[in-house]
């Protein structure tokens, strides 16, 4: 088990958590076993285990996919939790149904982020390049396997996942996109150009991002690694190797995208 200690929800939700682990074989990593006052932690990254339950959030589900490959089961104790399948209350027959076989496994595409041949960490949700300065826009060459496919000046770029699409993405107009839909989109951030829209693209796709004029930006992964860049760098974009895999019992993102995203309208990108 991981989590997010610092959420105000974490400690009521994981003692659920744990007391529906109480007669399973878990392990909890290090940051949890400190907060709970615990013994036994280990690190994440070592984590060797079938499945991986988050308290927390989203932004806890995509730090982890960062650390671990292992299929993840989300316990809510964030505000939206729109990956998140489980919510605290939920956790002892959640557990039940893990125990019985009773769920399948959701395999979601990753984006690869490739900076001048050098590999970054995935992303399950976005990597975004934005200005290193407030109100300075920046000229976006963008490339499609080998082609140009269109310049534009934006305050920056999102490369999103289909899992990303109800993220950040959604947020600067993109189209929401079923994750069983193995595509990517390429949004811009604030155009210039009223004509400027984003870009749904093959999940097979090579995307190229450079500048026209080299000038510091910044580029995020997920949410949680940050890179500060020159601006004369190569940004390649294409499917990982690997997959984001999350338990579910449900298997309707149609019912969860009313429920969290439509009908909480307010609280629509699931970021942190």
């Amino acid at each position: 088990m991981t989590g997010t200690p610092q959420l105000s929800k974490f400690r009521p939700a994981a003692r659920k958590v744990l007391e529906a682990l109480k007669d399973e074989d878990y392990v909890i990593d290090n940051a949890v076993a400190n907060a709970l006052r615990t013994k036994g932690g280990i690190p994440l990254s070592k984590m060797k285990v079938d499945i991986l339950i988050t308290v927390g959030g989203d932004g806890t589900i995509l730090r982890t996919l960062q650390a671990n490959d292992a299929p993840i089961m989300g316990v809510n104790a964030g505000v939206l939790g729109f990956l998140t399948e489980v919510q605290a209350d939920e956790a002892k027959q959640a557990v039940r149904r893990l125990k019985t076989g009773k769920y399948h496994i959701d395999e979601r595409l990753k984006l690869k982020t490739v900076l001048n041949g050098k590999r970054l960490a995935d992303a399950t949700n976005e990597t975004v390049i934005h200005t290193a300065h407030i109100a300075k826009m920046r000229d976006f060459a963008i490339s499609i396997d080998g082609t140009r496919a269109t310049e534009v000046r934006a305050d920056g770029i999102i490369v999103a996942t289909p899992t990303g699409s109800t993220s950040y993405a959604m947020s600067v107009g993109s189209s929401i996109i079923d994750p069983r839909v193995e595509a990517f989109v390429i949004a811009p951030i604030a155009p210039f150009r009223l004509a400027a829209r984003p870009l749904v693209v093959a999940g097979k796709s090579k995307i190229s991002v450079t500048l026209r004029e080299p000038k510091k930006c910044i580029m995020v992964i997920d949410g949680q690694c940050e890179f500060t860049i020159k601006g004369d760098e190569r940004l390649v974009f294409t499917a990982s190797e690997k997959k984001a895999r999350f338990v579910s019992f449900k298997s309707d993102f149609y019912r969860n995208l009313e429920e969290k995203l439509i009908a909480s309208a307010p609280f629509a990108a699931h970021r942190h």
